[in-house]
């Protein structure tokens, strides 16, 4: 995401803070997080769409059972796990999609969970 707009970064940025703040499950996120459905169920996605109508895309999953570095129950977490952008009205492939999924099994078999 390091080299996307500012501006997109910064709407990414405050969708997650309002979505980590809130439950999750019953935030409206205003269109910009998105519930997935198909091989992608269980994901959230953050939509923003970027100059010369680039979209942007931010895959986040719920960690509900995941143990912390220390040992103890981390709780409820917001985990994002991979963005992607890609050009005005074009689709991620269903290889993207592998990609993305493979890296939220990687995170889940860990635990305690990674942290960043």
């Amino acid at each position: 995401m390091a080299g996307w707009p500012v501006g997109v970064r910064a709407k990414v940025a405050a969708v997650l803070v309002a979505v980590a703040a809130a439950p999750p499950s019953r935030f409206s996120g205003g269109g910009y997080w998105q519930a997935m459905h198909g091989a992608m169920s269980g994901w959230f996605e953050v939509r923003v769409d970027g100059p010369g109508r680039e979209h942007f895309r931010v895959f986040c999953l719920l960690d509900l059972e995941g143990i912390s570095p220390a040992g103890d129950s981390a709780g409820a977490r917001l985990v994002i796990v991979d963005a992607r952008r890609k050009a005005f009205r074009t689709t991620l492939s269903d290889a993207d999609y592998e990609r993305v999924r493979a890296l939220g099994r990687e995170y889940l078999r860990r635990n305690p969970r990674s942290c960043v």
